[in-house]
């Protein structure tokens, strides 16, 4: 691991240190939780909005728009 500094608001600090999981587990592992998750979201969000981008957010596209009424289901 590598050692970085950040620079916290002194209210945001004083909540973080008051924490009983911080106490327990250190600045550190909350920190690095905190960015995988964000990561982790951001990741989410780019692959969500790549699907919709692909396939047009459910919308039809152009020219296949008017086949959207020519499916039919084969009767039981």
């Amino acid at each position: 691991m590598k050692a970085i500094q950040i620079t916290v608001d002194d209210a945001l600090l004083a909540r973080l240190d008051a924490d009983e999981e911080v106490r327990r587990r250190g600045r550190s592992a909350v920190f690095r939780e905190a960015v995988e998750a964000h990561l982790r979201q951001r990741q989410k969000r780019a692959t969500r909005d790549a699907y919709r981008k692909a396939y047009g957010g459910g919308r039809e596209i152009g020219e296949l728009a008017d086949w959207a009424d020519e499916g039919a289901w084969p009767e039981p």
